[in-house]
């Protein structure tokens, strides 16, 4: 996903995750794949999911390469504009620094899943329950710090971003050299990928998270992996029920979890909608292209170019 498309899509979710916001000092953990990731694979040595190369970077603040798989900012680092604070660094960067850690840190893997054999040929990455697992820690050095009830407090009144599941699907299912795309039915996929969400929100809740902000899945039947698949290059419409359906199903959890958890604030963000739309309709957003061109075979990586119309 190119800077105009995150842009546009950070400026949406923001607006959601602005509602959960109350405290005068805002703290956010995020967690999620390459669309939030801030450079923690960089810190897993045998990882084939980086983004430390040239060619990243070029519209972030610096014109380096940070560990974002992006030529500008992530969703996330949109968000904490947003929201007036700074992006949270990439927890691996700072494990053992409570005072950092107690500002917000980023979880966030390039090919990390709901599932933990999402993304396995990339070797190294962290899943969403690794994700969880040292989010666990952070609350462990946060109490050692300041205390439990403290701790509790900050952790409750935090904000936390998920986005993740695209993997699940583009690194996953939809491999077909893969475990998953074999041996389960779409319906039996998808209901093995939300009932782990399922869990891994409750443990997210039992371990302080409460104000929750879920970025639901785009419409993955439109990146270039997948409509090259089509004889003319076209969406796939199979894939997008599909993300529909899990969307649906994600929506009905976090309904369910809040009906039932004391004190629980969780929220989906669809985002799904408008980015359709603004793939069909580009003009109508001033963009002139979408997806014009994708080339770059390092790692897979596939590169969307967008360009405005201003800048034409």
């Amino acid at each position: 996903m190119t800077v105009g498309v995150r842009i546009w899509v950070g400026l949406a979710v923001a607006s959601a995750m602005g509602a959960l916001a109350s405290a005068a000092s805002i703290v956010t953990y995020v967690f999620g794949d390459s669309l939030t990731e801030v450079g923690n694979n960089n810190y897993l040595q045998y990882s084939l999911a980086r983004s430390d190369y040239p060619w990243y970077g070029v519209d972030f603040s610096g014109g380096q390469a940070t560990g974002r798989f992006t030529n500008g900012r992530t969703i996330g680092d949109i968000i904490s504009a947003k929201l007036g604070i700074p992006s949270p660094p990439p927890y691996l960067s700072v494990p053992n620094n409570v005072d950092k850690l107690l500002q917000g840190v980023n979880y966030a893997s390039g090919g990390a899943g709901i599932l933990n054999e999402t993304g396995l040929y990339f070797i190294q990455r962290l899943s969403f329950d690794d994700q969880i697992n040292y989010f666990k820690k952070t609350k462990e050095a946060i109490e050692a710090k300041i205390g439990e009830d403290a701790a509790n407090k900050h952790l409750n009144e935090a904000l936390y971003f998920i986005g993740i599941g695209s993997n699940d699907y583009v690194n996953n299912f939809l491999q077909p050299f893969l475990a998953d795309g074999q041996q389960y039915t779409h319906e039996e996929f998808v209901e093995l990928l939300t009932s782990t969400l399922d869990n891994q929100l409750m443990r997210l809740y039992e371990l302080g998270a409460r104000k929750v902000l879920f970025h639901g899945l785009g419409p993955l039947g439109c990146i270039p992996s997948q409509r090259v698949k089509s004889r003319k290059g076209q969406c796939l419409t199979q894939v997008n029920e599909w993300v529909r359906q899990f969307n649906s199903k994600v929506q009905t959890i976090i309904a369910n979890l809040n009906k039932k958890l004391s004190g629980a604030n969780l929220k989906f963000a669809d985002s799904y909608p408008a980015v359709f739309d603004l793939i069909n309709n580009p003009t109508a957003y001033d963009f002139k292209y979408i997806m014009l061109q994708c080339g770059h075979e390092h790692r897979g990586i596939v590169f969307a170019k967008l360009e405005t119309m201003q800048r034409s």
